[in-house]
């Protein structure tokens, strides 16, 4: 069955669809606009944050690079090994008793200057000298017991010869002949018996003569008392570790300076080379001294491997003291009359200042080259340096030699005296 629609129905629902047509390109274009807005608004955001970066960044402003700078020079360079260590005597000896017993007398104080044989203190000799009397007494009954010997074995001698023609001629009998042949024998064995006896009594005798001699604690070489720690009265007890009554120094004239040389620095040094030092006593005063010995065996001083060097010093004025601390500057290369720059030369990179003054493109722009000249300039390396020439850095390059720590020897390049090194750069605002 067909269903008739009026025209008045037909044209209402037309202007309903029209409405709603409408409506929807209304909304289109609103969500067009506010999502325009939105991407203007971030990218608003990120200008004013990019133009306050750079605000703060170029110090309010543009910035241009201003130059410190150093000229290059020719003098003398000496390359120094620094160590420190203590001055010490050249011969130093520490005196002890070997026997124990009472002091009795004490010869010498501090600062004393002995001699060589000279008597420091003497012990108590009242024992020592009995010990020698007693065993030369004893020396003596020996020596008379083997005269008695003798004459014994000379008497049991005779009489074995006499019983001997007794019994050949029948007079005697053989059991007297024995016991003369037992007797003789008797009399041989006490001699020997006697002379060892001799002999163990002159070794006595010896002992205690030389206990005797050893109650004199007597210097063995010539030079002075640093130390004394015993006085008279007071009772030395000689053991396995004997005391140490006194400590002589050699000529202090001649004394020697030890010093740690760390293991980074010992292969520069040798036999011979010069040195100055100075210590806390003088500190404006310096003192020669020369390389005479390097040891191989290491020592660990605060965590650090070093090998002791041992420097020979004059002391003829007396001034250095046993002990002292001292600090030495060792000579491992002298150059004269070279061409050097400074080290902040060498350590100098352009990048480190121009990017202050690029600009915003120095925050976002891609970064520059490394220095390659971070690190020590290896002697005989090629290094880059910047020349200062009509107000912009140009570069270098040289050929390094010697250091000391603040110029470097140029050994080859194309430097002149008086060119200006960049050693800094720092921005400035406009």
């Amino acid at each position: 069955m067909n269903k008739i629609v009026s025209g008045s129905e037909t044209g209402a629902k037309t202007g309903a669809a029209s409405d709603l047509a409408a409506v929807l390109a209304a909304s289109g274009r609103q969500g067009k606009r506010s999502r325009w807005r939105g991407r203007l608004f971030i990218l608003l955001i990120l200008i004013a944050a990019a133009a306050v970066a750079a605000y703060f960044y170029m110090g309010r402003g543009q910035s241009e690079v201003s130059y410190a700078t150093q000229p290059a020079k020719r003098g003398d360079l000496t390359v120094l090994v620094t160590a420190t260590g203590s001055v010490q005597p050249t011969e130093q000896v520490d005196i002890s008793s070997e026997l124990s017993g009472t002091v009795r007398d004490v010869n010498v104080d501090y600062n004393s200057t002995v001699k060589s044989g000279e008597v420091l203190a003497l012990l108590d000799t009242n024992k020592l000298e009995a010990d020698v009397k007693s065993s030369r007494a004893k020396l003596n009954s020996a020596k008379a017991n083997v005269v008695k010997a003798n004459a014994d074995m000379q008497s049991a001698s005779t009489s074995l010869e006499r019983l001997k023609s007794l019994v050949r001629s029948n007079v005697s009998t053989q059991q007297s002949l024995d016991d003369a042949s037992y007797k003789y024998d008797s009399a041989v064995a006490a001699k020997q018996i006697n002379e060892a006896e001799v002999l163990a009594s002159e070794a006595d005798l010896q002992l205690a003569e030389v206990n005797l001699a050893k109650a004199k604690i007597i210097s063995p070489i010539d030079g002075v008392i640093l130390t004394r720690s015993v006085n008279p009265g007071a009772t030395v007890a000689a053991s396995l570790s004997a005391p140490i009554l006194f400590t002589i120094a050699g000529d202090l004239k001649k004394m020697e300076l030890q010093v740690d040389v760390d293991e980074a620095d010992v292969g520069q040094i040798a036999v011979g080379q010069k040195a100055k030092f100075t210590v806390d006593a003088y500190p404006d005063r310096t003192f020669p001294a020369e390389i005479e010995q390097i040891r191989f065996a290491s020592e660990v001083v605060n965590n650090v491997v070093t090998y002791k060097a041992v420097l020979s010093v004059d002391n003829a004025d007396l001034l250095l003291r046993p002990g002292m601390t001292a600090t030495a500057d060792v000579t491992v290369e002298a150059v004269k009359d070279t061409l050097m720059v400074p080290n902040a030369a060498l350590r100098y990179a352009p990048a480190q200042a121009e990017r202050r003054g690029r600009g915003i493109f120095g925050i976002f722009g891609p970064p520059r080259q490394r220095n390659n000249n971070a690190g020590p300039a290896l002697k005989g390396a090629e290094r880059r340096v910047w020349v200062l020439r009509n107000g912009r850095p140009v570069p270098v390059v040289i050929q390094v030699g010697s250091s000391d720590g603040q110029f470097t020897q140029v050994v080859s390049g194309d430097l002149k005296q008086d060119d200006a090194l960049v050693i800094d750069a720092t921005a400035r605002a406009n």
